[in-house]
């Protein structure tokens, strides 16, 4: 009896020794699991924080573009004349687009600022998203948390599990740029069209991981079709010859 209470003891002593060591090996496992956990589920977050960001980024150049500030040229204003009969040259009045230019990239640079300032006016208002209006207040970006389960695009958890954070704000300078494009219509005529490409940088912030991303919108400024002069004779662009009457004498 007294062995088998020695060996009890000492078997005793071993566990009180080991469970100081158990402890930390365990919170350790747990935290190295969450952390690869975390790794593998990092691309898909930031997958979805990118779409999200387009989608915000979308809303607020909508948002400066529909404002009552911005004016477009009319047709008139930006195709003076509607086309040089002798070369066929299109003339875009060059004073009217930089002009519409330069009022888009001030308008869009202004309203991404006050997304970023917290202005929830020109902020889209989802279901989905919800903002930190203290982190925004403190010049941090757009911050907004996302549910585990919707990042994850499980229909199950909807909106339960813990929430990610995301946080984008842009990078540099607004990027503006102007692009005609001119595509045959109908008969010596053509379709013309002024658009601005803007583009804005921006940087997104996940749970370990961040990157950088681009936002391009193309805005239509203004659409016309321009008319020149029909020819006399049209063969219609084939390779067959036109029919063409030509008078002859004929012998008396």
């Amino acid at each position: 009896m007294r062995f088998q209470s020695h060996i009890t003891r000492k078997s005793r002593k071993k566990k009180r020794r080991l469970l100081p060591l158990l402890i930390p090996a365990f919170l350790i496992a747990i935290a190295l699991s969450l952390y690869i956990v975390n790794m593998r589920l990092t691309p898909i977050y930031v997958r979805y924080a990118e779409a999200q960001t387009r989608i915000i980024s979308a809303h607020v150049i909508n948002k400066a573009i529909t404002s009552q500030d911005l004016t477009f040229p009319s047709v008139e204003e930006m195709f003076p004349t509607s086309s040089n009969e002798s070369t066929g040259v299109i003339k875009i009045n060059a004073e009217a687009a930089n002009r519409v230019v330069g009022e888009i990239h001030a308008l869009v640079a202004t309203h991404l600022k006050q997304a970023e300032a917290g202005n929830f006016d020109v902020l889209p208002v989802r279901d989905n998203i919800e903002y930190d209006s203290k982190a925004m207040e403190n010049q941090e970006g757009i911050v907004f948390f996302v549910p585990v389960g919707q990042a994850l695009n499980i229909p199950l958890l909807g909106n339960l599990g813990p929430k990610i954070p995301i946080r984008f704000h842009v990078i540099g300078e607004v990027h503006t740029d102007i692009e005609p494009t001119i595509k045959e219509f109908g008969i010596n005529s053509a379709s013309v069209e002024v658009n601005v490409i803007l583009t804005v940088n921006v940087q997104i912030i996940v749970p370990l991981a961040t990157r950088e991303s681009k936002v391009e919108q193309r805005i239509l400024v203004a659409m016309g079709i321009i008319s020149g002069t029909v020819p006399p004779v049209y063969s219609g662009g084939g390779g067959a010859a036109p029919n063409v009457e030509i008078p002859v004498q004929l012998p008396k």
